[in-house]
């Protein structure tokens, strides 16, 4: 599992909020979190900023909370506890698998499961189940029924939509 992880664990850019135009990066790697900023600003003062850049090694982030605020701020709540996560080693393996091997392994699962599945993995409801509805109303009928009580309408015409206008192309 460990060969999943590249050197680059988490990577996210955002404009920190107003009123400040600051352009903001955050990095983990394997070693460290790195938080960059690049200044932003039609003012005299700030012309000759130069872009900043802080270094921390896990353990040292883990301790720096004057860090975490910064992030929280400019990346939000949600950013700052998966990094926390990562730097703990508490690793979602399930964001980083490829789609092709996530719906193989979910074949095996049964429908009540992937339907749970569905309520605890953004990932894979956003980009797994499309896929994986379109493959189960093409191959049975009573699946249908199955996934309209699990999951609601929407998905299934959302699917059902797919299904019709993949043939059509066919």
């Amino acid at each position: 599992m460990a060969s999943l992880l590249g050197e680059e664990v988490f990577e996210t850019r955002r404009q920190a909020p107003a009123p400040s135009k600051d352009f903001c990066q955050l990095l983990v790697t394997r070693r460290e979190v790195v938080f960059r900023w690049w200044k932003i600003s039609l003012r005299n003062k700030f012309r000759e900023s130069r872009p900043g850049e802080i270094k921390e090694s896990w353990e040292d982030f883990l301790d720096d909370s004057s860090l975490h605020i910064q992030i929280a701020i400019v990346f939000g709540a949600k950013v700052l506890e998966h990094v926390l996560n990562l730097c703990r080693g508490n690793y979602d393996f399930l964001e980083r698998l490829p789609v092709p091997l996530l719906l193989y392994i979910i074949s095996f699962l049964e429908l009540e499961d992937i339907a749970r599945l569905s309520q605890v993995s953004r990932r894979f409801e956003m980009a797994v189940w499309p896929k994986l509805c379109g493959r189960l109303l093409t191959i049975q009928e009573d699946m249908a029924v199955l996934l309209f009580l699990w999951c609601g309408y929407e998905d299934i015409i959302d699917a059902l939509t797919r299904v019709s206008s993949s043939e059509h192309k066919k």
